[in-house]
């Protein structure tokens, strides 16, 4: 019986698998990698019946298998349906690999390659600005998609400009879509308080004041300030609260650069302004680190009109109400798009391009071994020029290698030049010694005839038989009873040796006579 049931189940996987469509077989995406999300890669697809030639973005989720996060991404996205929310059109599961593959419709551009168009103009001294209309449907439109997912219990808790997607040319072009939903949540009446589920959330640079201190119990009031910080990149196209992120991984909210960059813009809040900021977890640490009197010359104002923002316009008092630092004063998204710089012109509209032919550029693909934790992007026209790196890193490795050559060269040249004076010095000590015995032999020559024969005998017998005579001159001391072959006859030590033991035998004969 149990082998029966086995039979069947193996059946029945076998033609669940035939039916199963097969992301590989009905998308061309590989080597076309666009981007990276919370928790994993996209990739622009095609399908391949040819009958629908649109673009898709494949989002793969990280890691084998379906984790807590996707699932809860999958069930949320499933339940969104609003023009300014990317829609998930299918989910794909491949068995092979264990791999999630989710499917939307394709977005050519986002805020973070939008804003950093300009920015790059603004550095190169082009008169390239983003439309006063632009920037306020881009607003509007986020505001209405955040507006519908908090309508909804849902907080994003991950806004920022490469997050905020903007469709290309197409039936839905200059289409706000807001992306990238791994950390959002329901809001509504969770069991645990909101900084229990997930310690750390939101992109530094966007995260609100009372996440920095460690609020346990936070509300849709974050998404709104990171809204606010948004919107005064679009008007300035710079991060309004960039700071140094070297701890950016930490597992720990409070964060002493960027409340100090905060404060640097806005100054350090009086008590009237938050009254509940010293509830706050990490007020007493905030106390110790930071002083008033440091920030009294700061203010939103003042970095606004630096940027050419005056303070009595509409776009910086919609900022500021925004960027209120007491997240219970902070504006709500309804309440922020029924704010009168909305009513005056040029209205908002569905096309943030507003018919202007888009002068942003497409997006590029990058490469696949990017493993990059931020999301750093690698275009594939880039190649070039990291092939021209690893050429001359190689063209300086040969250098290297021949530099080393030169040096080993001129190290060996010198050892043979010390090699060739010692040699020298040893040739004049041998003719030395061989001088001192052979005045000495003549002394005994002529005042002992019958001692030097026995010497004359003696030496004779220490000879080798057979052996070359430039080993005979060499092995003054005798042979040891070893394999000549063994000496090393260009050690100084066995030289130094072999001099001594020499001068010990002849002084020893001179002791005799």
């Amino acid at each position: 019986m149990l082998a029966l049931v086995t039979d069947m189940d193996a059946d029945f996987k076998a033609q669940l698998d035939q039916e199963r469509t097969k992301v590989e077989d009905a998308f061309d995406f590989l080597g076309c990698k666009v981007g990276r999300g919370t928790y994993g890669h996209v990739y622009k697809a095609k399908k391949k019946d040819g009958n629908d030639t649109r673009d898709y973005a494949l989002k793969q989720i990280e890691g084998a298998g379906l984790s807590t996060s996707a699932c809860r991404e999958i069930s949320l996205l499933r339940e969104l349906k609003h023009v300014n929310v990317i829609t998930l059109q299918r989910v794909f599961l491949s068995h092979a690999d264990r791999r999630v593959y989710l499917l939307f419709d394709f977005a050519e551009h986002d805020l973070w390659h939008i804003i950093k168009f300009h920015r790059s103009a603004k550095q190169n001294k082009k008169t390239v600005v983003c439309a006063r209309g632009m920037v306020k449907s881009l607003l509007y439109q986020i505001l209405a998609g955040i507006h519908y997912l908090h309508s909804n219990w849902i907080l994003h808790r991950d806004l920022k400009p490469a997050n905020i997607l903007v469709m290309g040319d197409g039936v839905e072009r200059g289409r706000v879509k807001i992306a990238d939903m791994g950390f959002a949540r329901l809001f509504n009446s969770p069991l645990k308080p909101m900084a229990d589920l997930d310690p750390v959330v939101v992109t530094f640079w966007y995260r609100a004041p009372e996440l920095l201190l460690g609020a346990r119990h936070y509300t849709k009031a974050i998404d709104i300030w990171a809204i606010g910080c948004i919107f005064a990149e679009l008007l300035t196209y710079e991060p309004i609260f960039h700071c140094k992120q070297e701890d950016i991984k930490t597992s720990t909210p409070y964060h002493h650069d960027q409340l100090d960059r905060i404060f640097s813009v806005m100054s350090f809040p009086a008590d009237k302004e938050w009254e509940d900021m010293k509830k706050m977890p990490e007020y007493g640490r905030l106390s110790k680190e930071f002083k008033k009197s440091n920030y009294t010359n700061y203010s939103l104002s003042k970095y606004m009109d630096r940027h050419s923002i005056r303070s009595d316009s509409r776009p910086f008092q919609l900022l500021t109400r925004l960027l209120t630092i007491d997240p219970t004063k902070r504006l709500s998204a309804l309440d922020a798009m029924n704010d009168y710089y909305f009513k005056d012109d040029p209205r908002p509209t569905d096309d943030v391009f507003d018919n202007v032919p888009i002068p942003y550029p497409k997006r590029e693909f990058i490469t696949e071994d990017d493993s990059s934790d931020a999301g750093t992007r690698v275009a594939k026209t880039e190649p070039t020029i990291m092939a021209k790196t690893e050429a001359s890193s190689v063209v300086l490795t040969q250098q290297q290698q021949q530099q080393q050559q030169q040096q080993q060269s001129h190290v060996s040249h010198n050892q043979q030049q010390m090699t060739g004076q010692q040699q020298q010095q040893q040739q004049q000590s041998n003719m030395h010694i061989k001088q001192q015995p052979q005045q000495h032999n003549n002394i005994v020559q002529q005042t002992h005839p019958q001692q030097m024969k026995l010497m004359q005998q003696h030496q004779s017998n220490m000879n080798v038989q057979g052996q070359p005579p430039d080993k005979k001159l060499r092995v003054t001391g005798g042979f040891t009873g070893g394999d000549p072959s063994n000496y090393d006859y260009q050690r100084n030590a066995n030289q130094q040796q072999q001099q001594q033991q020499q001068q010990q035998m002849y002084q020893q004969q001179q002791q005799r006579f």
